[in-house]
């Protein structure tokens, strides 16, 4: 038999709990996040992903403002402006120039860098260990990185004398690699000519200063800008049968002969490590600027062939991804 009195209390009891408890629970945080890069990119996919997985997700915790210069590397200053206007609870910048635009117009909003190439010599941040100020992140470069690509091209191509080197010169981080490659020409007996960029007309017309002085290799030194034009110079290469060693697999698999970077979706998965640290309470100064771990040595042995080339193997053996359709 039911205790109707004991029964009608515990109704009466948890339908006066109910308000209580509801007016007890917060409510739910919207955080926004501002993206600022050139170009929207696959491996922007591993970021979000990784937010995904950590409980941020789009329409229901998390709003994410997306904006790309396409190029135009006089945007950045008017999309930091805009993130500060939307209140963004965090900016995550991809390439060097966007981050500085940031920088000089907060210095309270927290800022992650996951792919700089050299924060420290370009301005972003005071040290890897200390970053200071409102800006942490990874740096997508080590010191030897650029010398171990122009080695494994002279491994490749024994009698490799005069390298092409595609960068973009209006990255201030991109100076430090510049003089690393210098160096490591001089080591490997190997003379460089600088195939510079500034903007996105200019590669055609390195294109055909590079074709007319056939260089014996290309080395593409990524960065927002030359990225774009992946596609674009995995054409001229092969086109003009020109070896080439790129910053990732992609390319290689499109035809380019080898690459040689970090892992850029780790890198990706790692920024988003850090957002969720920092939506957590963590603040970007205490966070040091982290080193890549993973690398990968990418050849495409079909497009070796087609050079005429023999992989020796030793190299061939130190290869993360062989390339052999």
């Amino acid at each position: 038999m039911i205790d109707r009195r004991g029964f009608i209390g515990q109704v009466t009891l948890g339908f006066l709990a109910r308000p209580l408890a509801a007016e007890a629970q917060p409510t739910a945080k919207v955080w926004r996040i501002g993206f600022i890069s050139v170009s929207s990119a696959k491996y922007d996919d591993a970021f979000f992903q990784r937010l995904g997985e950590l409980g941020y997700v789009e329409g229901r915790n998390l709003i994410t403002e997306r904006r790309y210069s396409e190029g135009r590397a006089d945007r950045f200053p008017e999309f930091a402006a805009e993130m500060v206007r939307l209140k963004a609870d965090v900016i995550v910048v991809i390439t060097t120039p966007a981050a500085l635009a940031v920088k000089r117009t907060t210095k309270t909003i927290p800022v992650v860098f996951p792919t700089a190439i050299d924060p420290v010599a370009a301005g972003v941040v005071a040290s890897l260990a200390r970053p200071g100020g409102n800006i942490t992140g990874l740096t997508s470069q080590v010191p030897e990185l650029v010398g171990k690509r122009l080695q494994f091209l002279k491994e490749a191509i024994p009698r490799l004398a005069r390298v092409a080197v595609l960068w973009n010169a209006a990255n201030p981080a991109n100076a430090r690699p510049w003089r690393e490659a210098q160096d490591a020409a001089r080591a490997l007996g190997v003379t460089l000519q600088s195939q510079e960029v500034r903007g996105p007309t200019d590669f055609e017309r390195v294109f055909a200063v590079m074709a007319r002085e056939r260089p014996d290799a290309l080395l593409f030194q990524g960065d927002a800008l030359t990225i774009q034009h992946t596609a674009q110079t995995v054409h001229f290469v092969t086109r003009n049968r020109i070896p080439s060693m790129f910053d990732g697999s992609e390319p290689v698999a499109a035809g380019g002969l080898m690459s040689y970077a970090a892992d850029q979706w780790d890198l990706r998965r790692h920024g988003a490590d850090l957002v969720d640290k920092i939506l957590k309470g963590a603040k970007p100064a205490d966070l040091p600027i982290e080193q890549p771990t993973k690398f990968e040595l990418v050849i495409n042995v079909k497009t070796a062939k087609s050079l005429g080339l023999t992989i020796p193997p030793a190299l061939l053996g130190r290869a993360d991804q062989v390339i052999d359709p």
